[in-house]
């Protein structure tokens, strides 16, 4: 992803930029969070261990570090954190280049895929007349925009307290896979989605927040393509849905890792929720959905394969082929 970055910025003459540096530039970002991530793991473990005795936080805190800090833990959130900031600024990046470099616009193609698997009708129509345009569109812009933080810390929370180190280079690598499999298929299949292109099926629905990120979007795009003197990110692509595709990806390593049946109900709901709000917000076509959860099942089996897991026969459970010293493989992880 950073060398396909870098050559499409060599090609267009326009500079690499960093899309979310509110933290400063990438080489404070990123020990930053490295930094977070040692701090989120040991300061409420330790003052809950600790509970009322403050003297007995430092004792606690360093046991921690001693039990869960080595150097295999160390490893992998440094380098899973690296992979992620290279692969996500190139996303960023290369999503940025797409009116310079995509192809034609195919939302037309989409749009009639939509209408025939609707049986004629249009889906966001469907799904404001069966849900309503009041209650349900909070809702469910409260589920796509939780996409946005949920994305990194997700990682976070895999990386640092992942009970078998493999499990969390599995999520890391199926993470950038769904990541740079996106982005091709943006390039394959350019479209803005129905949002952007039918803007008037969805000019009842502007109480929102999706709504003000959208029209920020489009002003985005707009000022990339008209203004050369620009210094905004556009990132505006339809086809395939990330949304579903992220999210998806993060259901089925729950599901395979995970052993409290709660939340891995709770990361199914969310993807339902996930795919529901994408469609009624306009922001994807059915098929971009349904190339989406296709990115997570090929970007799963691919980073389960790299990271040394075993599928069992139908691929309904999974255990590591690798680990630390003090999770033995023969041991039995399966979800309970």
């Amino acid at each position: 992803m950073g060398l396909m970055a870098l050559i499409a910025s060599l090609k267009l003459g326009a500079p690499l930029r960093d899309p979310d540096g509110f933290l400063g530039p990438s080489w404070v970002r990123l020990p930053l969070m490295v930094l977070g991530a040692f701090l989120v793991d040991v300061i409420p473990r330790s003052l809950w261990r600790s509970r009322t005795d403050w003297r007995a936080f430092k004792g606690h805190a360093l046991g921690i570090i001693r039990e869960h800090w080595t150097r295999e833990r160390i490893l992998l959130v440094v380098i899973g954190l690296t992979s992620f900031f290279i692969t996500y600024v190139s996303y960023r990046n290369l999503k940025n280049f797409l009116p310079r470099l995509g192809g034609e616009l195919q939302d037309p193609v989409l749009h009639r895929i939509d209408q025939v698997l609707a049986f004629g009708h249009e889906p966001a129509v469907l799904l404001h007349g069966l849900l309503g345009e009041g209650v349900a569109a909070h809702v469910l812009a409260f589920v796509y925009l939780f996409f946005l933080p949920l994305s990194p810390a997700s990682l976070v929370v895999w990386l640092v307290w992942s009970r078998n180190i493999s499990y969390g280079y599995w999520y890391a690598t199926a993470h950038c896979l769904a990541w740079a499999f996106g982005t091709a298929s943006y390039y394959l299949v350019p479209s803005l989605g129905p949002n952007f292109a039918y803007v008037w099926l969805y000019s009842d629905l502007d109480q929102t927040g999706v709504k003000s990120l959208q029209d920020a979007l489009y002003n985005g795009r707009i000022d990339i393509i008209y203004n050369p003197f620009a210094d905004s990110i556009q990132s505006v692509a339809g086809f395939a849905s990330l949304h579903v595709g992220i999210i998806l990806t993060l259901a089925l390593i729950t599901q395979y890792t995970v052993r409290h049946a709660w939340i891995r109900l709770a990361m199914w709901v969310l993807f339902a929720l996930t795919v529901v709000s994408t469609l009624y917000f306009g922001w994807h076509y059915i098929a971009d959905d349904i190339a989406g959860a296709a990115i997570a099942g090929l970007s799963v089996w691919i980073g389960g394969l790299a990271t040394g897991q075993k599928f069992d026969r139908g691929g309904r459970a999974s255990h590591p082929t690798t680990s630390t010293a003090r999770v033995p493989v023969t041991e039995d992880v399966r979800p309970r």
